[in-house]
């Protein structure tokens, strides 16, 4: 009951919802990516073909460069200089924060499609907040501020396409608000898995890949790793997953999202 005698069970059930209102930042992207693909017939401007912004984002070119981690290495870390933005090409990235303590934090897991280091466009603190480290081998191409800023204003398409990015981007930060005030640890873990696991996308599901271990999952959700194992043993022992390095969802993991 809040301070207005209002009931707060509305709250809960928003948050238990999170998962299927909220769209992934890939789907997004993908979905403009798609309305901005050029026709055959393109039109010329400036006497050269129609930009592309699969074609800007595929290959090197002025303030791109084609960027390969091996896994554990970083493509940028907090307190870089944030000139630069990137984007996945292939493979997944975590994005971490550190306290001045040393605690560390998972803030999200970045695969293709997808770009990180994206806040330098949106504001004018001069170092990087949070670092990227490859999780397997990545492809990224790594775009400096001043061309970004460049082809945003002069092409509508790869601009759709970025704000569209950021806007699913911004709506999972705030999913993920909700379910860490309401929902439990066990809710939470079972969330991030389906989200990993790509669910409600139209495409069928994944295997989560590539192998998370319990301790980023722990970071993710707020919790600690034994807590994390435990609910991980229950879910195998109900059906839910399969656990053997790699974690296989299934759909029946939906069931912790209906318990009250």
């Amino acid at each position: 009951m809040s301070a207005s005698g209002v009931p707060s069970r509305r709250p809960i059930s928003l948050a238990n919802r999170a998962l299927s209102s909220i769209p992934s930042a890939k789907s997004s992207i993908a979905e403009a990516a798609k309305r901005a693909r050029p026709k055959t017939q393109q039109p010329v401007r400036n006497g050269g073909p129609a930009f592309n912004p699969s074609l800007f984002l595929a290959k090197a070119g002025l303030g791109r460069k084609v960027v390969n981690l091996k896994k554990g290495e970083v493509a940028y870390a907090q307190g870089d200089s944030a000139d630069a933005l990137f984007y996945v090409k292939s493979g997944q990235l975590r994005v971490s924060v550190t306290s001045s303590n040393g605690k560390e934090a998972t803030l999200a897991l970045a695969g293709a499609g997808e770009f990180v280091g994206e806040s330098c466009m949106a504001s004018s603190h001069p170092f990087q907040l949070a670092t990227a480290t490859a999780m397997d081998d990545c492809a990224l191409l790594r775009i400096s501020k001043v061309e970004m800023v460049r082809v945003l204003h002069e092409d509508q398409k790869l601009s759709d396409m970025f704000v569209a990015f950021l806007l699913a981007r911004n709506a999972r930060i705030q999913a993920d608000l909700v379910d860490q005030l309401f929902n439990s640890s066990e809710k939470r873990l079972a969330r991030i898995l389906l989200l990993l696991a790509q669910f409600g996308k139209e495409s069928k599901p994944e295997t989560v890949i590539p192998k998370i271990s319990q301790e980023v999952l722990a970071e993710m959700i707020g919790t600690t790793r034994s807590r994390v194992s435990f609910f991980m043993n229950r879910f195998r022992k109900l059906g839910f997953i399969e656990y053997d390095g790699e974690i296989r969802v299934h759909n029946t993991l939906l069931n912790i999202f209906l318990q009250e």
